[in-house]
């Protein structure tokens, strides 16, 4: 890998990560962890959140932009 495909590489990643930030603070990933089938346990002052499901919908995205990433790259 030379130095400019790493740049690209980290500025793409940062790019993303800017994103994910703005998305964040709009309130637009409010639903994470709150979909059928994530568990939530609430006792008096004690939160534990298993959120099984979003992170099902995420790895599926995920392996799905990296699968169209990868015909292109």
């Amino acid at each position: 890998m030379d130095n400019r495909s790493l740049g690209l590489l980290i500025v793409g990643l940062g790019a993303a990560i800017v994103i994910v930030g703005l998305l964040v603070m709009t309130g637009a990933l409010g639903w994470v962890g709150r979909l059928p089938g994530d568990i939530r346990i609430e006792n008096g002052s004690t939160r534990v959140y298993f959120p099984i499901v979003t992170m099902i919908v995420v790895s599926v995205v995920l392996s799905l932009v990296l699968a169209v990433a990868r015909r292109f790259f």
